[in-house]
């Protein structure tokens, strides 16, 4: 465990995720530079993950949100075909076979405004906005700002 604990980050209301459909993107800091994560719904269960393959260090989603392949069953990245169950970011099919995704620390919470996501970051996967204490608990992580 990190030296640097982070707060909980509210993601976004549990209803927004819906199992095999559109995920949630945030941006995230990530080895000294900027990343982006996303969060996804399956049998379930809400999974958060790096938005990186596992092949090549690109972000999967093909359209942003869009990390489902068509039959809602498995994600896939957009750039070469690797497939990845959902449930534990591993690749199942194509050029990563056998890799993984980073997976991140999510938890569904009631709140007053009722069930949420949240992210549980570490101390290497941060959200953008963090300073060194991280982001006030129930922060959303800033979005990237257009070239």
């Amino acid at each position: 465990m990190s030296d640097i604990a982070a707060e909980a980050v509210r993601v976004c209301a549990s209803a927004e995720l819906v199992d095999g459909g559109a995920g949630v993107r945030r941006a995230a800091r990530w080895g000294g530079g900027n990343a982006v994560v996303f969060f996804v719904r399956y049998d379930g269960k809400a999974y958060g993950y790096l938005n990186q393959c596992a092949h090549v260090p690109m972000e999967l989603d093909w359209v942003e949100g869009q990390f489902f392949e068509s039959s809602g069953l498995y994600l896939m990245c957009a750039t070469h075909g690797a497939i990845y169950a959902p449930d534990t970011g591993k690749c199942v099919g194509g050029p990563c076979r056998g890799g993984r995704l980073r997976a991140l620390q999510v938890d569904e919470r009631d709140t007053p405004d009722g069930r949420a996501v949240f992210w549980l970051p570490d101390g290497e996967l941060r959200p953008a906005d963090a300073g060194p204490d991280g982001p006030a608990e129930g922060q959303p992580a800033a979005q990237p700002e257009a070239p």
